[in-house]
């Protein structure tokens, strides 16, 4: 007869506490000190792929660190704030702008330096994409057309297995 193994706990599903003392398993690497550098790293625009690989971490340990409210919090403000800058980037480009440039010529071997106004036009291609983003209903390629088919008139199609030229004829 043989000999029944002792039953073990499942390991690599047990949570280790922020203090890295759990009840099995490797101690967990989260350190509240990393915040941080979390907020920045996601200023820099790094997905949750990036920001694990930063951490060198596996994406589902973030995601398990991600249930952690001051974690959650410095992630959002990262990526919340880089949206919005470049949003407020996309914006611009797509209404167009000017800036203050200074531009430096060599005037028979001296240098001259003249203040300008650099303008960029409105760019149509950050327009489309701007309003099919913020009034995807007017904007959208996609639009929704009812064609008017009934379900009596689906039927009868099927009826006729798609044969057009009866339904043409009248047979």
């Amino acid at each position: 007869m043989p000999r029944k193994k002792p039953a073990t706990p499942d390991k690599g599903h047990a949570k280790a506490p922020k203090t890295g003392k759990g009840k099995g398993g490797r101690p967990s690497k989260y350190d509240p000190a990393i915040l941080t550098q979390v907020t920045n790293y996601c200023l820099l625009g790094a997905t949750d792929e990036q920001l694990a690989a930063f951490l060198a971490i596996d994406v589902r340990t973030l995601a398990r660190w991600k249930k952690d409210p001051e974690f959650c919090h410095a992630i959002k403000e990262g990526k919340e704030i880089a949206d919005a800058t470049v949003g407020q980037s996309l914006f611009h480009r797509a209404k167009g702008y000017s800036h203050p440039e200074v531009k430096i010529f060599n005037n028979n071997g001296e240098a001259m330096v003249v203040d300008c106004m650099k303008h960029y036009p409105p760019d149509t291609t950050a327009c489309i994409f701007w309003l099919k983003n913020r009034q995807k209903d007017r904007w959208r390629d996609k639009h929704e057309v009812d064609h008017g088919i009934t379900s009596d008139l689906a039927s009868l199609l099927m009826a006729n297995d798609g044969n057009s030229a009866s339904l043409v004829s009248g047979d």
